[in-house]
């Protein structure tokens, strides 16, 4: 067997096992949310006091991701990925055995630094995978983390339906995803520093390509953000539909998010991601549209599934991007990421603060206007594009036979 078929192989099998890690590391969040009602009464809080407990997830999460890139570094990526998305599995039983709101946000700050973390780490594989090959696979990565996410959703959904202790779902989910995620990770690319490149700070600040490649992930992912907390609440409060009905647009939010993804490399390899982020922008918007103008659910759920459509393949492109903007993809995407989960986690209370203020309808305005920007902005991801997507599209005919 030649090198290079070797090393296209191997570059293959990498694809299968990112996928799987990236499938792992959202059943994680997808166990998590289901138990979120178990945790507020086993630690006896408020509806306010889980909300600022919950928001140590992406405090954790935006503190922590900026060091993935110097442990990737010093331990390698295969390394490096296998022992922080092991701590972030595992993770996964701390808020279940905290006792109060103190330790509750302890475990939160945990769970979101280790999310955030292994979050780069897979990342940035994803990106040297997607080089290699030449085409664009980022997109159906995040889908996979989409599916994982749906599983561990439908798992949880069981065992809260069987009355389960979450200690025990949490400590058996823990364990069955830990195992999975190394297994998976004997197959990912095992990039090793070259003998003369230098250490990465323990802590740097996003360059200034990530700012502005993260400003598009930003609205995408607030448009998300708002979707999933706030698109039942809308067809029950404004629309008077019934809770199964305001349920069921958010599950079918998260499924077209998830189908989209999937399918969306396709879309990406045929018409490029400036192209395709517009497009989605144009999608979004008209869905906002379409939310705003409603007098009927079916109107409703027909534009949040349109903004869903839209939006899906946005963040795994940005991530892409800044992977290929710069010489350190590690703190490139560490860099959008931050940006991203900031934006997640002000979504939901900005648009609950603009509806107390105003109304649900003129929030969702406010999601249309982020919406739309995506077809406005969409240009700056060209300069990635052009500066690693075209230059690897062309060099990938031959697969890289590094290790």
């Amino acid at each position: 067997m030649s090198d290079v078929t070797r090393a296209g192989d191997e570059v293959r099998r990498a694809r299968f096992a990112v996928a799987a890690v990236f499938a792992v590391h959202g059943a994680v969040t997808g166990s998590f949310a289901t138990r979120v009602p178990w945790i507020q009464d086993h630690t006896s809080l408020g509806a306010g006091q889980l909300g600022f407990a919950l928001a140590f997830t992406a405090f954790g999460a935006s503190c922590a991701m900026p060091l993935a890139g110097g442990i990737t570094h010093r331990f390698g990526s295969r390394t490096a990925l296998r022992g922080l998305l092991a701590l972030w599995t595992l993770s996964l039983i701390l808020p279940s055995i905290a006792p109060n709101l103190v330790t509750l946000c302890l475990a939160m700050f945990v769970y979101g630094a280790s999310a955030g973390m292994a979050d780069v780490a897979m990342n940035a594989l994803g990106v040297e995978v997607e080089r290699r090959l030449g085409k664009s696979i980022m997109s159906g990565l995040h889908g996979m983390w989409s599916a994982g996410a749906l599983i561990g959703s439908a798992a949880g959904t069981l065992a809260a339906h069987l009355g389960a202790d979450a200690r025990v779902h949490f400590a058996l989910a823990a364990t069955v995803l830990t195992l999975l995620g190394l297994v998976a990770c004997t197959w990912v690319l095992d990039l090793q520093p070259a003998a003369d490149e230098e250490a990465p700070p323990r802590f740097a600040l996003p360059p200034r390509s990530a700012l502005l490649i993260g400003a598009v992930g930003f609205c995408a992912v607030f448009a998300e953000g708002a979707n999933l907390d706030w698109s039942a609440v809308f067809l029950r409060d404004r629309l008077d539909s019934s809770a199964g009905l305001a349920a069921a647009s958010t599950t079918g939010f998260m499924l077209t998010m998830a189908v989209a993804r999937i399918a969306g490399d396709a879309v990406v390899n045929r018409f490029g991601a400036v192209r395709t982020v517009r497009a989605g922008g144009v999608l979004a918007g008209l869905g906002g549209l379409l939310v705003v103008l409603a007098g009927h659910p079916a109107v409703a759920m027909a534009g949040f599934a349109l903004m869903g459509l839209g939006i899906a393949v946005v963040v795994p492109l940005c991530f892409a991007a800044a992977g290929h903007a710069g010489p350190n993809p590690s703190q490139a995407i560490a860099g959008v990421a931050t940006i991203t989960y900031t934006s997640g986690l002000i979504a939901p209370s900005l648009i609950g603060g603009v509806a107390q203020a105003t109304s649900l309808m003129v929030s969702f305005v406010v999601v249309t206007a982020l919406a739309c920007g995506l077809a406005v902005f969409a240009g700056v991801l060209r300069t990635a594009e052009r500066g690693g997507g075209e230059v690897s599209r062309r060099a990938a005919a031959v697969p890289d036979p590094r290790p």
